[in-house]
């Protein structure tokens, strides 16, 4: 790990908070003009400084499982990621792991992304990894508030391990943001078979921002204050109190995770969520590897051409999918 950020990548941090920071603070949520440039903005930032897109393969899924429930995304497949059929199924081969995948969990609020804005980051992954890459996307506030989000999010996992036909063990579930609250909360149900492991991108703990209000006391986040993201987050959680189950996750008292990498960036407030939540899940028995990469912004992965630290953070996470199939694989054999 380094010990500072880069010249670039600080001097993009700089450059977000007289910018970013200053223009989501006049943008309100609540309104839908508000909302809707702050939905062009981030697919713009995202467009503009991911990676590549460059041969990635895009498949359209909009199904219904046999109980009703919807499950609405897209499979990614990253250049070079070629085809095969595995158990009467299209799967993407990843060498010698043509039964596993990701289930990729989209963050920003509940309110602001999709797979679109996440594709040059899912399609980044699937490269890495040799993976398909299954991206939800789930219902978003205000339209659709809590547990449209927590029920869509389950509603994919039991499409891939039914209807798709993947164990459990040979799923790694990722995400970014309130995407990693999904995933956090998906995993503490009692009767969710865990997957081989959870790859995490400056994930969200805390909706009432506490943790995140604390942090920015000692060092301002350069893209939004504490105080405007909880506007946008509280569109999906409007009508419920915070201390519900689902929405303040007992982690530490809660089931013992899956082994779990949590990536998180320097200068960002949710720098606070990612150290709370990696105490939490070793405090439930489980092993969590925290990695804070100094200066960075939020989910600093996603931009590789706004900040060179991106790539290797990415080869961190794809190393560590690697691994938590082969282990589940050994064990598997082990056993």
């Amino acid at each position: 790990m380094p010990t500072r950020g880069s010249r670039r990548s600080r001097a993009a941090a700089t450059v977000s908070g007289l910018t970013l920071r200053q223009i989501s603070a006049v943008l309100p949520p609540e309104r839908a003009w508000g909302l809707w440039a702050s939905r062009r903005i981030v697919e713009r930032i995202m467009d503009s400084f991911g990676p590549s897109l460059a041969g990635t393969d895009v498949e359209k899924v909009d199904v219904r499982l046999p109980d009703g429930r919807r499950v609405v995304g897209e499979w990614v497949r990253g250049a070079g990621v070629t085809t095969t059929a595995v158990g009467g199924q299209e799967r993407s081969d990843p060498g010698q792991q043509t039964d596993a995948c990701i289930y990729f969990l989209h963050g920003s609020g509940f309110a602001l992304c999709s797979p679109r804005t996440h594709r040059r980051l899912t399609a980044w992954l699937s490269r890495l990894t040799g993976l398909p890459v299954f991206c939800l996307d789930y219902r978003l506030a205000p339209r659709h508030r809590f547990p449209a989000a927590a029920v869509d999010a389950r509603s994919g996992w039991d499409w891939l391990c039914t209807a798709q036909g993947f164990a459990p063990d040979r799923i790694v579930i990722a995400g970014d943001s309130a995407g990693g609250h999904l995933a956090v909360d998906l995993l503490l149900q009692p009767n969710v078979a865990h997957p081989a492991g959870l790859a995490l991108f400056s994930p969200l703990l805390d909706l009432t921002f506490g943790l995140a209000r604390i942090r920015e006391e000692l060092r301002r986040d350069p893209a939004i204050r504490a105080a405007d993201a909880a506007k946008l987050v509280g569109l999906y959680c409007a009508g419920t109190d915070l201390t519900h189950p689902r929405l303040t996750l007992d982690v530490a008292g809660g089931r013992r995770m899956p082994p779990t990498l949590v990536q998180a960036g320097g200068g960002e407030m949710l720098v606070a969520d990612s150290r709370r939540l990696a105490a939490d899940i070793t405090t439930a028995g489980g092993d969590c590897e925290l990695q804070v990469w100094p200066d960075q912004v939020h989910v600093f992965q996603a931009l590789p051409k706004l900040t060179p630290e991106a790539a290797p953070a990415m080869r961190e996470v794809a190393a560590f999918i690697g691994e938590s199939l082969r282990g589940k694989a050994i064990s598997r054999v082990a056993g």
